[in-house]
C-alpha cells in the first residue's frame, strides 16, 4: 500500500494481494520480489501462496476517493506494484473480483492496471465492451519479441487509456505500428538494483522520437543504476559499453537521476 508513492508516474499504489510467477526477461531481477523476500516472505513462483490483506487495507482507496472529490487532476493508482491482477490461479479470483468491486466503487480515482499477461484479460476481466472510465490498462515490454507478442492483446481490449511499460527496457523496440491508434502512453526507464543490465541511450531516444511523432504522451522514469558518462578512474566493475557503443557507468538509481538530454518527460496520456 502506498499513499502518495514514489513512483514517479503515479500518485498512489495498491496491492490486492503480494506473489506473482516469472513470465519475461524483464522479471529476472524482479524487484518485488526481492523486497518480499526482504520482508520474510515467500510468494513467489508457481507452487507458493499468496499474501492476502485485511478489511483495513482495502478500505484505504475508498479514502483517498473521496478526498479527491473535487480535484483538478486526478489521482492515479498503480495496482499492482507487488503482483499481476491477470495471473490466473483460482485462489485469486475473489480477491480480483473485489478489486473490481472497489474499482467500480472509487470513481474519483484512475486504476491504473499493468500486468504481464495480457492475453488473460478478456478471459478474466469482469467487463467486456463496457470497461470503466476510470480504469487505464498497461502492459510491459521490455524486448521487440515481447511487444509483437502482447501488444495485439492489449490493443484488443476498450480500455479508455492504453499504456505500455518498457522498463526495464533491454532492447530497442519499434512501436510505430500500435501508437497513437491503440497506444496513448509510454513509460520506459532502466532498470536498477545489484544485478541491473545497463540499457542503452538509443534505445530510449528512439522511444521518445516515435512518441513525439506519434502524438503519445512520454513518461522517462529513470536511468536505473547505470548512466552515460566516461568512466575514468573508475573501477572496471563499475564501466560497461552499451549495444549502442555509449559508456555507461554504474552510480546508483540516485545519481543517475531522470533526465533525458537534459530535460525530464512526465507526460500523460489524454483519455480517449
Amino acid at each position: 500500500m502506498g499513499a502518495n508513492s514514489k513512483i514517479e508516474w503515479t500518485t498512489h499504489t495498491f496491492n490486492p494481494w503480494w506473489g506473482c510467477t516469472k513470465v519475461s526477461e524483464a522479471c529476472k531481477h524482479c524487484y518485488a520480489e526481492s523486497w518480499a523476500r526482504r520482508l520474510g516472505k515467500d510468494v513467489w513462483g508457481p507452487t507458493t501462496s499468496r499474501r492476502f490483506f485485511s478489511d483495513q487495507h482495502w478500505r484505504q482507496p475508498v479514502k483517498w476517493n473521496q478526498d479527491a472529490e473535487g480535484l483538478v487532476e486526478r489521482p492515479r493508482v498503480f495496482c499492482a506494484s507487488m503482483a499481476d491482477v491477470f495471473e490466473d490461479r483460482t485462489e485469486l479470483a475473489a480477491h480480483r473480483d473485489r478489486l473490481f468491486d472497489l474499482i467500480e466503487e472509487t470513481p474519483n480515482l484512475d486504476w491504473l492496471l499493468l500486468t504481464k499477461r495480457p492475453q488473460n484479460v478478456e478471459r478474466l476481466a469482469r467487463w467486456t465492451s463496457d470497461w470503466p472510465d476510470n480504469v487505464w490498462l498497461g502492459t510491459t515490454v521490455e524486448l521487440q519479441s515481447r511487444a509483437d507478442e502482447l501488444l495485439p492483446y492489449l490493443s484488443a481490449i476498450p480500455a479508455r487509456v492504453r499504456f505500455i511499460s518498457a522498463e526495464p527496457l533491454l532492447g530497442e523496440l519499434q512501436l510505430q505500428a500500435w501508437l497513437g491508434s491503440s497506444i496513448d502512453w509510454v513509460i520506459t526507464g532502466g532498470e536498477s538494483g545489484p544485478k541491473a543490465r545497463p540499457a542503452s541511450p538509443q534505445w530510449f531516444r528512439s522511444l521518445h522520437l516515435q512518441c513525439m511523432e506519434s502524438g503519445v504522451a512520454f513518461h522517462f522514469k529513470q536511468w536505473g543504476d547505470w548512466a552515460p558518462g566516461d568512466g575514468e578512474n573508475l573501477p572496471a566493475e563499475k564501466v560497461r559499453r552499451a549495444q549502442d557503443g555509449t559508456s555507461m557507468v554504474r552510480v546508483g538509481k540516485r545519481n543517475a537521476g531522470r533526465t533525458l538530454d537534459g530535460c525530464e518527460w512526465n507526460q500523460l496520456p489524454i483519455a480517449r
